[in-house]
């Protein structure tokens, strides 16, 4: 997978918590940390649209589904 370039702008406040976690040594540099918080957005992204489309089928069937944390990560 190829990789591009990208400029962002943080404030003062953020680029000090980022700092911090390059600091604790969970990530090597800036880069790795943006591509962590990506990752965990697609993730959570993903998990919603789960959510979504269970209550969608929910309300097909006509009858009420209890849905839960553990409910969508069974399938």
């Amino acid at each position: 997978m190829g990789t591009i370039r990208k400029t962002i702008t943080a404030t003062d406040q953020q680029d000090v918590w980022i700092e911090a976690q390059i600091e604790a040594g969970d990530f090597i540099d800036d880069s790795e940390y943006i591509r962590d918080l990506i990752r965990r957005d697609q993730t959570r992204q993903a998990e919603l649209e789960a959510i979504r489309m269970e209550v969608i089928k929910g309300k097909r069937a006509g009858h009420p589904v209890l849905l839960t944390r553990t409910h969508s990560k069974r399938r």
